[in-house]
């Protein structure tokens, strides 16, 4: 028979230290919990010094406003703060620290000792966490200064379960960068074992950002500023180009304290679910605001995660802000659209500033004409949206330098590809020029070389007709519009017993898709036509990839489920291939498309369209000004 205790009220000391099992899981969580004491205290400048990893000493100074000597012992007491009073102040938590047991259960399992000067106090006060301790005065110019040695000295069993000493360093430092973040006017200095090894000044939130996630994050991102009611969601989010095999690069607070949601990981990578290569994960930092009333910061004792009163409508309200600004066309960004602000439209994309700033410039001696307004397309092309030859040939020989003998007279032939559009270094190039620039040269029949007022442009010609046809297609499947090609001569190709029973079985959804597909034999099958916006691409070997995903996963989930996958298989098929040789009317048409395209920047299988060389970077690759 089993033996049963008496019910018995537990010690004092035991209930405090498993609540500190709550709180203290390691020294990166007493690290986190100390730093926002001290930013709700007010603080400026924090100093934090760290000794083996932080298991042996963490120290925290502020200049916040300090601690009064009569309430240092309070702050050491259970379920003592100064930032909740009322039922009404729980349910709308707007401080950081304000768990009343954290500085208690820390205390619990390790050496603490508190040293504040309250705000016109004479001098300082000390206070030691131990039993029946008195404040001592204490030599302090302004704020408070919390120690904490030794962690888990007094239960060696929980002391087991910690990392190396240079892993337990890499939590605390991820936790002060966390922090930072979101706390740019904030200074912080960070050393480990008496070495430097975080200083951030104060600093505005994209130079903090810069600091901690680099500059190539930002190079690589997009501003998101979007408000609706009370929500308001601001930040960076990076492109797929700057994702990472690990989620290790994705910042999400709420209220400027750092979560980790389900509900808003999962809306955004819906946002970018158009855009990623593979499983890799996107890299953000965002920060959303919204009524202290409307969330819930206390279901958890880290408090890392968080309850919406009403989830759905922040699931779409981040994923529709975030996909807004990543959709944003290239020739949007151009006019100064998808960024914060007219004012951040530079910082947001590099290659723009640039642009910009050359663009602004005139020299004498060179012809500026206005931007050619290019009539439309004589007959159906390539890329469906060719130029005249004749209007950027004009373009091409009035930007032509007119002062040197024999460059740009009479004989001067009217259509040169590779003319440099520009003059020698320090001239401007023409006003108005697209972002993407005009076509100068294909390079081995795989890259498009293109001139803008930065300098040189190099586009992944197949990558960036990818990406256009498949967001043409999701166009035409949501207005149920795609138009179809009727081939001129079926195309026949040799067909399994699968994949001409999947012909005869969902012939419904094959025209819904624009194909129509013929049995014309036992193993044979003949496309007799195919949607309009896939003519260039060959018939059989879009037909039989359409036929594979029939037969995997059935009309209905491909309709639904997967349609979005299906349709950036199509357009791969379907765009132009590697080795094609397009004209340069064909080349510019395509730039044009880019610039008017969402999500132009990467290919539906998330890797760069384009890339920007800077007249800067081009002169330190050829050492000129050395």
């Amino acid at each position: 028979m089993r033996q049963t205790r008496p019910i018995q009220k537990l010690p004092d000391l035991l209930i405090s230290q498993i609540a500190a099992g709550e709180v203290v899981e390691r020294p990166a969580s007493v690290l986190k919990e100390l730093l926002e004491n001290a930013l709700d205290a007010g603080a400026t400048a924090i100093q934090i010094a760290l000794e083996e990893g932080g298991v042996r000493l963490i120290r925290i100074a502020d200049d916040g406003c300090g601690i009064d000597r009569d309430q240092l012992a309070l702050a050491l007491t259970r379920h003592a703060t100064s930032k909740i009073a009322s039922l009404d102040d729980l349910e709308r938590v707007a401080t950081m620290g304000f768990r009343g047991e954290a500085l208690a259960s820390i205390a619990a399992v390790a050496r603490v000792t508190l040293t504040s000067r309250a705000s016109g106090a004479p001098h300082a006060w000390r206070l030691a966490g131990e039993a029946d301790a008195q404040p001592e005065p204490a030599a302090l110019i302004a704020g408070t200064v919390v120690e904490m040695r030794d962690l888990y000295y007094n239960t060696p069993a929980r002391r087991k379960f910690l990392k190396a000493e240079g892993t337990e360093f890499a939590h605390c430092a991820e936790a002060v960068k966390r922090i930072a973040l979101a706390h740019p006017g904030v200074a912080f200095t960070l050393t480990h074992n008496g070495r430097a090894a975080l200083q951030l000044p104060r600093a505005d939130a994209r130079r903090r950002a810069a600091a901690i996630l680099g500059d190539d994050f930002l190079a690589d991102a997009r501003d998101v500023n979007a408000a609706a009611g009370p929500l308001r969601l601001s930040g960076i989010a990076a492109l797929p180009a700057h994702a990472r095999a690990r989620g290790d690069a994705q910042y999400c607070y709420v209220n400027g304290r750092f979560v980790r949601d389900k509900v808003l990981a999962h809306a955004l990578r819906e946002a970018y679910q158009d855009m990623l290569h593979g499983s890799r994960y996107p890299a953000y930092c965002l920060f959303l605001e919204v009524d202290p009333a409307a969330v819930d910061v206390n279901v958890h004792p880290a408090k890392t995660e968080v309850r919406f009163r009403d989830s759905r409508a922040i699931h779409q309200f981040v994923y529709h802000a975030v996909n807004k600004a990543l959709s944003a066309p290239l020739g949007g960004l151009a006019a100064g659209a998808g960024t914060a602000s007219g004012a951040d439209a530079s910082a947001a994309s590099p290659a723009l500033a640039a642009a910009s700033a050359i663009g602004a410039t005139a020299t004498a001696g060179f012809a500026t004409p206005a931007a050619p307004n290019y009539p439309p397309p004589r007959q159906a092309s390539l890329l469906a949206a060719e130029p005249a030859v004749r209007a950027y040939a004009d373009f091409v020989a009035a930007a032509r330098p007119t002062t040197t003998a024999g460059v740009a007279g009479a004989d001067a032939p009217r259509f040169a590809p590779a003319t440099n559009l520009a003059t020698a270094a320090g001239e401007a190039a023409p006003a108005g020029m697209p972002l993407l620039g005009y076509a100068l040269a294909q390079l081995h029949g795989v890259y498009i070389l293109a001139q803008n007022a930065a300098g040189l442009v190099v586009v992944d010609m197949h990558a960036a007709h990818e990406r256009i046809l498949y967001e043409k297609l999701k166009a035409a499947v949501d207005a149920q519009a795609i138009a179809t090609q009727a081939l001129l001569i079926p195309a026949v190709f040799a067909a399994s017993a699968f994949e001409v029973a999947a012909v005869e079985e969902h012939a419904d959804a094959l025209a819904a898709l624009g194909f129509a597909l013929a049995v014309v034999g036992p193993a044979q099958l003949a496309v007799r036509a195919v949607p309009a916006l896939l003519q260039a691409g060959d018939p059989a070997a879009l037909a039989k990839s359409l036929l594979a995903e029939l037969r995997e996963h059935g009309a209905t989930q491909l309709m639904t489920a997967r349609r979005n996958e299906l349709l950036a298989t199509m357009a791969c098929h379907g765009a132009v291939r590697a080795r094609r040789q397009l004209t340069v009317p064909e080349m510019n048409a395509l730039l044009r498309q880019m610039e008017e395209t969402e999500r132009a920047d990467q290919c539906n299988h998330g890797r760069p369209t384009w890339v920007q060389l800077s007249m800067d970077e081009l002169d330190r690759l050829f050492l000129r000004g050395r």
